[in-house]
């Protein structure tokens, strides 16, 4: 039976992240206060030594190189959600103007899916795919809350309607693991990076 253990790390702050605007694929860089942040930390020593990944876009890039993790290979499959037509707007402007449209798109939990775009249900069979595919026990990966929000929800069994079961620290490593026979579960939320200067 294939069991492996995986960290997710959410990339940092972005200008849109702050203007509260959805990003999706489209490339934006961490803000310049959220990459200095990083600097001053590490991971924790049982991920410091693992293969990591990120995906795509520049964000998780920079983020990983800010936390000083060596030998990054980029990998698809934890791309941002695509979010289509809506990225670059702000979801408070898109419930005004969708209205019961856009509550119903939303009641559909893990098949929400955005105008042009993918449901949450589709990000996480493409991790999954990759995850059937990799032959590394224990790994990490730079990727994006889309992405933890759809593991997430595989593994706590959460349908994504409602509150969130567990309040997730976007600074922190979000731990999961997945067997090829009982697939996503939870091995530790909110694993905290480590100061720099305690790695020293």
């Amino acid at each position: 039976m294939k069991q492996i253990r995986f960290a997710l790390l959410r990339h940092g702050v972005t200008a849109w992240n702050t203007e509260k605007r959805i990003q999706g694929r489209t490339d934006i860089s961490i803000r310049h206060d959220t990459a200095a942040w990083y600097r001053q930390h590490r991971l924790p020593a049982k991920w410091a030594n693992v293969p990591w990944f990120s995906s795509p876009l520049s964000r998780t890039r920079e983020t990983a190189d800010a936390l000083g993790i060596r030998a990054v290979a980029t990998e698809p499959a934890f791309i941002e959600m695509d979010w289509g037509t809506w990225e670059g707007e702000k979801l408070s402007d898109l419930r005004a103007s969708m209205g019961k449209d856009l509550r119903a798109n939303e009641d559909r939990g893990c098949d929400f899916r955005p105008d042009d775009g993918e449901s949450p249900r589709d990000v996480l069979n493409r991790v999954a795919t990759f995850l059937n595919d990799c032959d590394l026990p224990d790994f990490g990966a730079v990727t994006h809350k889309g992405v933890i929000r759809a593991v997430y929800a595989a593994a706590r069994g959460w349908d994504m309607m409602g509150k969130i079961p567990d309040k997730l620290d976007w600074h922190c490593l979000q731990v999961f693991q997945y067997s090829d026979e009982a697939g996503f579960s939870v091995d530790a939320l909110n694993v905290p990076l480590v100061p720099a200067q305690e790695t020293t």
